[in-house]
């Protein structure tokens, strides 16, 4: 029976299994921050399980189709050329094809620590013969241009001349995603093919609209044993495509290795006079697969060095976390410093989401901080250079600041549909999640984290404190004072839950007075305040006047700061939006009975007639968010500066109401509920953590991994281990930690880095140890509930940690 097992470094398949073949290729993408190609087999071209996609950081295109009577624009992420194309076949048989053969064994394997994709296959064609087939490939982390393909053909039965087919495609489509497949998906126009050299070959591809150009050489050398193969060459250009055909001789056991080296190049590289003679240079220079390999290796070991977690046991739960840290190291690395991305919610796996950036940044941002904060910095960049868009929303919007879209690509404006295809109903609805305004305040929130955990005021003057400032603006104009009740509200959004998209008996699209939304932005407002105070009064004086921000603006940021309204029903139950308590609950036990899979409820109820406004039914965490972001501390100083009151048993009660009413329809909601249940329920949160590792590698909601990884989910998971069960807080200038280890977790060490120290802690039941291995500022301020101290480089301190 075809299935996977993991080691503590690797993720191996057994088995050939064409149903599952698209999830493979996406969880065995290989990527380095600047291209990410999925892990389909090189012989393959995109059909029937098959679907080769390479795709570029922040790589988009517009185009514009008809759909349901009316013209839409959509921006794509761009499937660009396919570099993987190589086969081969005896002189009078097929080209090999996996579906075509008797697959006799099957083995492929994902090795993170070393970011390597193996295969192999052994198998028996129709004219009887058995070859065996074994494969290598890396996309280098040390020289992010290169990409590289070692094959090993043996004959085992059988001899005569060998072709092999090595090439590269620029004919590709964007067509990975099923519901996508009714809008246009012709991205590219190829420019230019041709040779290089003897043994090389280029494209030169552009996308149609965003004019973005990028070059692909190839070099294919043949070996046996040690020696380079003499063979017959041709090259050949038919369309969109160019290859070369390599004929030579082949005896039975004795092994032929094929090296294909890949160079990628863009127009918007650095250091370079022109793509395709970049790429062409580039394949010229490159070294053996065997010497790229061992550069890419070493690479990858000095990023474990700092970002490894490892546990005491647990070998499945230790492989996914690495797993999980290994694709969020290929969606953002060293290289994209500059590169103006930001974090795609799918990474740049897949088509899903069309690589649009949302506020997966709030669950990515948290590991960067304390692993490699330059990334973060280099990341939220791509929300700086984007406030000028954002600030002509808002305005457009009538309202004043910076209105962050819901979901952004090249240039800053909103990308979500208009319409989004109900795949159970064949109906195109109205997509109305683009009210999601609390983007925004996640934003800020991004921002005021990486100061806290880095001390980088340098960033926070220049940049990060403009932009929390203009968000503050943005609330403060939404806002609307309520006479009757003395309170501000806020209307017309939609919160992080996505199901519900009108407050009940509305016609109009919006939420009124969404619980997270409106505590969010009282948050924000009062940040905007201490982000002043931080920045000192020289540089504060500046900006208030670049921004024309006075007095009396600031104090009716105060004042909203201190007077937002926040729903709530029943016994302390905060409202998810005003209104809430009263639609109907839903016959949980009948859908399940029905449907199985009720995840997304929403298609389901649309499928029917009906509307999942009508409902109390979530699909991910949004009034839990709040407990997911805030301690019981500063959650108790927020609703005191509201007056509104605040008992830590509130927690539990909200948790369980909530989670009842939830259908986990987003792979952040169980880390969200694993988080929030970690101090009151550590076995269920356990539980739910676990549930969440398994979202992607086992595709528990169906399908969806397929069409792209779910980075969120994956950096949120990581992030449980690194600060939830540790308790690891930083604010007020001091790195706070109160470790409680599930039971099923005996022990944890990691290394991070708090405000330029890295630090070793090691942590079981009973103890905690903190080692400043190295820093290059003063001594650290740490602490453990009420016990402060201070750590110098080469110091260690120790704790007991009380039994609970």
């Amino acid at each position: 029976m075809p299935g996977f097992e993991t080691t503590e470094w690797s993720l191996i398949y057994t088995g050939w299994d064409p149903p599952q073949q698209p999830l493979r290729e996406a969880l065995c993408a290989l990527g380095n921050g600047i291209f990410v190609t999925r892990g389909a087999a090189e012989e393959s071209s995109a059909a029937g399980p098959h679907y080769p996609g390479t795709y570029l950081a922040a790589g988009y295109n517009r185009l514009q189709s008809e759909v349901a009577g009316r013209v839409i624009e959509n921006e794509d992420l761009v499937n660009w050329p396919n570099w993987l194309w190589l086969n081969f076949r005896p002189e009078d048989g097929a080209w090999f094809d996996l579906d075509a053969v008797e697959v006799l064994e099957f083995r492929q394997e994902l090795d993170v620590r070393r970011g390597v994709l193996e295969r192999s296959v052994r198998f028996r064609d129709s004219h009887d013969r058995e070859t065996t087939l074994q494969s290598r490939r890396i996309v280098c982390m040390h020289q992010p241009h290169l990409a590289a393909i070692e094959w090993t053909l043996t004959a085992e039965n059988w001899s005569g001349r060998i072709e092999l087919d090595s090439g590269l495609d620029g004919s590709v489509t964007n067509s990975g995603v099923e519901r996508y497949r009714a809008l246009r998906g012709q991205h590219l126009d190829v420019l230019e093919t041709g040779r290089v050299q003897e043994d090389g070959i280029y494209l030169v591809a552009r996308s149609n609209q965003s004019r973005l150009r990028m070059a692909q050489a190839a070099r294919t050398r043949v070996f046996v044993g040690d020696e380079m193969a003499a063979s017959d060459r041709i090259t050949q250009e038919e369309g969109n495509r160019i290859s070369q055909r390599l004929s030579l001789a082949c005896e039975p056991l004795r092994p032929i290795r094929v090296e294909k080296i890949v160079a990628i190049s863009t127009s918007r590289d650095f250091a370079l006079s022109e793509p395709s003679l970049n790429v062409r240079k580039l394949i010229a220079r490159a070294e053996t697969f065997e010497v790229l390999f061992a550069r890419h290796a070493l690479d990858w070991s000095h990023l474990w060095d700092r970002c490894d977690l490892h546990l005491q046991d647990g070998r499945r739960t230790q492989f996914v976390l690495r797993f999980h840290i290994f694709h969020l190291l290929q969606t953002a690395s060293k290289h994209t410093a500059d590169r103006d991305v930001g974090i795609p919610a799918r990474g740049w796996h897949g088509e899903a989401y069309r690589g649009h950036v949302f506020w997966d940044e709030l669950f990515v941002f948290p590991f960067f901080n304390l692993r490699l904060p330059e990334l973060t910095r280099e990341l939220l960049m791509y929300r700086y250079r984007r406030l000028d868009e954002a600030r002509h929303a808002a305005t457009e919007a009538g309202c004043r600041g910076a209105m962050f879209p819901w979901q952004s690509g090249s240039d800053g404006r909103e990308e979500s549909q208009i319409l989004h295809l109900n795949p159970r109903s064949g109906r195109w609805v109205p997509d109305e999640t683009r009210l999601q305004r609390h983007v925004g305040a996640a934003i800020a929130y991004n921002v005021w984290q990486y100061y806290e955990g880095t001390g980088d005021r340098e960033f926070l003057e220049s940049y990060g404190g403009e932009m929390i400032l203009e968000i503050a603006r943005f609330w403060a104009s939404l806002a609307v004072l309520n006479a009757e009740r003395g309170r501000y509200e806020i209307h017309g959004v939609v919160g992080p839950d996505e199901f519900h998209t009108r407050s009940p008996d509305s016609d109009q699209p919006g939420l009124r007075n969404n619980a997270y939304t409106n505590l969010m932005a009282a948050w924000v407002l009062r940040c905007a305040s201490c982000c002043l105070e931080v920045l000192g009064e020289a540089r504060r004086q500046e900006l208030l006047g670049d921004l024309a921000v006075s007095d009396a603006e600031l104090a009716m940021w105060d004042e909203i700061s201190r007077r937002m309204y926040v729903p709530f029903h029943g016994d302390g139950i905060i409202s998810q939006f005003e209104g809430y308590e009263v639609l109907e609950e839903l016959d949980w036990d009948r859908y399940r009975r029905t449907y199985g899979d009720i995840h997304r409820l929403d298609r389901i109820l649309e499928a029917e007639g009906d509307t999942i406004n009508r409902y109390q039914v979530s699909k991910q965490a949004d009034v839990l968010m709040l407990f997911f972001l805030f301690s019981a501390e500063q959650l108790a100083q927020l609703f005191e500066r509201l007056e509104y009151p605040f008992d830590p048993e509130m927690i539990p009660a909200n948790v369980d109401y909530y989670t009842q009413r939830t259908s986990h329809g987003s792979t952040l909601s169980r880390v969200v509920d694993a988080w929030v249940l970690s101090r009151s329920e550590r076995e269920r949160s356990w539980n739910l953590f676990r549930d969440a590792l398994e979202s992607d590698i086992a595709d528990i909601q169906g399908g969806t991994t397929a069409e792209g990884i779910h980075l969120g989910a994956m950096a949120g998971t990581v992030d449980l281990m690194q600060r939830c069960y540790t308790g690891i807080e930083t604010r007020d200038d001091v790195l706070w930690l109160n470790p409680r280890l599930p039971a099923e977790l005996r022990g944890l060490r990691f290394s991070i880095r708090y405000r330029g120290h890295w630090l070793l802690l090691d942590i079981d039941h009973r103890r905690l140890a903190i080692t400043c291995e190295r820093g290059w500022a003063g001594p650290a301020n740490i602490g453990v509930g009420a016990d402060l101290r201070k750590i110098h480089e080469g110091e260690r301190l120790t704790f007991d940690l009380a039994e609970a």
